[in-house]
């Protein structure tokens, strides 16, 4: 939420609250809408995130990442560069169809196939499944049943589902991608903590630097076309790639 000079007004429309400031427009999640977020962002919603590391593992095997600063640049590059930012375009893209079964089916097929490797697609289509069934399970809605007739049998990407949910349930543009990332960047550091090994303190050190490059890609993606998927980190695909010749492997990616 911007803090900003003036006189302020609110408007509640529905699930959301506009704060209209001297012409510049904030739109928040409601309690509900934000309780939403938390759960399905929480480490105990069970998707399985926790047992991947998106080739974190290998560049820790290879001494690439040996310390907190190491994993702070891993997870950014992953952000910034990587599939964190396409899912990042793809979430801005999903969310916007929602409303158009055939529109968001097509960029729901772009997002199961825009996967560099087999254990990212593993790992996005593993958690897609598992969050679908767990959401319509807690958190029905029409718009999921909808969509997981129409993918019966076929590859459902996360951040796809992710951003079905959110439209459906009422959850902001801006806020959800918000959560999205931050779930990331979370399990991200979660799996860094456990893999070099760190402390608590230093695992939440990295969560609050990169909580501060997250709005600014938040920035980048709601503006940007979906020719701007796409990754500039070939070592992370790399990592991906070796993850899978690992003599031992405590995650699936």
């Amino acid at each position: 939420m911007a803090t900003v000079m003036g006189t302020a007004m609110v408007m509640i429309t529905g699930t959301t609250i506009m704060t209209i400031t001297t012409g510049i427009t904030t739109t928040m999640p409601t309690d509900a809408a934000l309780h939403r977020l938390l759960a399905w962002t929480s480490p105990s919603y069970p998707i399985g995130a926790f047992s991947y590391s998106h080739g974190l593992e290998t560049a820790v095997s290879t001494g690439a990442v040996v310390g907190p600063d190491a994993l702070a640049a891993y997870v950014e590059a992953v952000l910034e560069r990587g599939g964190g930012w396409t899912q990042a375009v793809l979430y801005v893209h999903a969310w916007r169809a929602a409303g158009d079964a055939a529109a968001f089916d097509e960029i729901a097929e772009l997002a199961a196939a825009f996967v560099a490797t087999a254990e990212t697609a593993l790992e996005s289509h593993q958690q897609g499944r598992a969050f679908l069934q767990v959401t319509r399970e807690a958190w029905p809605h029409k718009a999921l049943d909808g969509f997981a007739a129409r993918m019966a049998g076929r590859p459902v990407a996360h951040v796809a589902v992710f951003a079905l949910a959110a439209a459906a349930h009422g959850v902001p543009l801006s806020a959800g991608l918000h959560a999205m990332l931050h779930g990331l960047a979370a399990n991200l550091v979660s799996a860094g903590v456990r893999l070099v090994p760190l402390g608590q303190t230093d695992g939440q050190r990295v969560t609050a630097r990169l909580a501060r490059i997250i709005p600014g890609i938040v920035d980048r993606a709601l503006s940007a076309s979906l020719d701007a998927c796409g990754s500039s980190a070939p070592r992370l695909d790399l990592a991906s790639i070796h993850h899978e010749t690992l003599y031992t492997r405590l995650f699936r990616s």
